[in-house]
């Protein structure tokens, strides 16, 4: 099912498959980054949480009389490259508060608060117990009064308003009480999705434009050469050879199809020249002998003399038809093709032949009308020969012209269908008129057909009980 909307060109699939691995490698990289940012928020949350705990107990030890913990060190806590801690988490100060921050419903984050006593740590904050947790603003007393003073600000900025707070809590030995610090959650995610997507848009611009400019110079050339190798198909005419273009690869590939072409229409003239040849001088001496054979007193071996000359000469023609049905000369012309099939079901009715004809509907079809006949009447004088009687008929099928011909003959083994269709294969084994010739009529039949662009095929008909009652031949044309 799938594979129905699949391109099928080239360029469509490789276009395809461009595009999928680019989504893929993007699809990737955009989950990577998206982790990579939501790390350092998280990381900037928790430090500067951390900032404000370590402000809070700096400012305990200066109200009890001792020095800060860092004093002798010259320097301030470190918590990395890039940490602004005055200015981060929306400007909150740590708070004291009697019982614990967490509320009915919050859910502590284990991997945050283990992280948060390692900082701590690294700074000789000793600490009973740590509580890190995310809160909506909605939730939150205090972040909520805040957010409600800085909204006419965001809101005039166009800046998106945040909707989550990080409560962050330590509990401190020997010491009743918690400090509580908390810090905003920047909404951030949305300028990084945005972010994404842009950065996605202009590579699939950049790289699926620059792929299409490559693979339009090399598919453009093949699409021509297709065609033009249909065109030779049909017509076995070099006349309009193309021009080499395209990359160098490409290009050696049509100078050897140009050279394959001119030497496939040489040796289709050489055959030609041949078989006129060989045409004229075999029919000169047997209308010689047609004229001989006259002086023969003998009644009966006249006519048996006769008979294989007439033989002979069928043979010839068939053999020269089949010759020159791949390279016809006459153009294609638009005929009905139900009038075509009854003109020739009426030459067999004029001889009293039993050759019925079925009601058909109107079909006009381009189709070289001699060569048809000439299949027609082949796949008749088969059914007449095996079958006694012929039914002839002409349907309209999905996108086809179908031409059935009926018999009530014994049919064909299915083993032996395909083989029936090749040069000089016959189901009896004798080559003589009374039994069917030299076996090429349904050869002849199927090669009239694909020059018309459609096929010849064969199939034993059967009764309800599975008996076969006889062979169906189907043409069928492309409409």
């Amino acid at each position: 099912m799938i594979r129905r909307f699949l391109p099928r060109s080239l360029m469509g699939q490789m276009m395809l498959a461009v595009a999928v691995a680019l989504l893929a490698a993007q699809l990737i990289g955009a989950v990577l980054a998206y982790r990579a940012g939501a790390e350092r928020r998280e990381a900037a949350l928790l430090h500067s949480a951390a900032f404000r705990l370590l402000s809070a107990r700096d400012d305990d030890d200066r109200a009890q009389g001792r020095p800060p913990r860092d004093a002798g060190r010259g320097r301030g806590p470190d918590f990395g490259p890039g940490f602004r801690g005055g200015g981060g988490g929306g400007g909150f100060r740590s708070e004291r508060a009697i019982a614990s921050p967490q509320q009915a419903g919050d859910v502590r984050d284990s991997e945050a608060e283990g992280e948060l006593r390692h900082i701590l740590a690294d700074q000789d904050f000793a600490v009973a117990d740590v509580i890190v947790l995310r809160r909506a603003i909605a939730r939150d007393e205090v972040a909520s009064r805040r957010l409600e003073r800085q909204r006419r600000v965001l809101v005039a900025q166009h800046e998106q308003q945040p909707t989550q707070v990080v409560v962050a809590a330590v509990k401190i030995p020997e010491r009743d009480g918690w400090i509580v610090a908390r810090a905003i959650v920047p909404p951030g995610e949305r300028a990084i999705v945005i972010s994404l997507l842009l950065q996605t848009l202009f590579i699939y611009v950049v790289l699926v434009g620059a792929i299409a400019l490559i693979l339009r110079r090399i598919t453009r050339p093949l699409e021509a050469l297709t065609e033009r190798l249909e065109r030779f198909t049909e017509t076995r005419n070099p006349d309009g050879q193309l021009e080499p273009e395209g990359p160098d690869d490409v290009r050696r590939l049509i100078v050897a199809h140009n050279a394959m072409e001119a030497r496939i229409a040489a040796l289709l003239d050489e055959k030609d020249v041949m078989l006129g040849a060989i045409g004229h001088d075999l029919k000169t001496p047997l209308a010689a002998l047609r004229v001989r054979i006259e002086s023969v007193e003998d009644d009966i071996e006249r006519a048996r003399m006769a008979a294989t000359i007439e033989d002979i000469v069928r043979s010839l023609d068939d053999i020269l038809s089949l010759a020159r049905v791949g390279r016809p000369s006459d153009p294609l012309e638009k005929s009905e093709i139900s009038a075509l099939v009854a003109s020739v079901v009426e030459e067999y009715e004029d001889m009293g032949e039993p050759v019925e004809l079925n009601d058909m509907p109107r079909i006009v079809l381009p189709v070289r009308s001699t060569w048809l006949r000439r299949g027609l009447r082949n796949l008749i004088d088969n059914a007449l020969r095996y079958g006694q009687r012929a039914r002839v008929s002409l349907v309209r099928e999905t996108r086809q012209a179908v031409i059935w011909i009926e018999d009530d003959g014994p049919g064909i083994a299915e083993a032996d269908i395909e083989r029936m269709m090749e040069p000089f294969s016959r189901g009896e084994p004798s080559r003589n008129s009374a039994t069917g010739g030299a076996g090429l009529g349904l050869t002849l039949a199927r090669a009239i057909a694909e020059q018309h662009g459609g096929s010849l095929a064969l199939a034993n008909r059967r009764s309800a009980d599975g008996k076969v009652v006889g062979l169906v031949a189907t043409i069928s044309l492309p409409l």
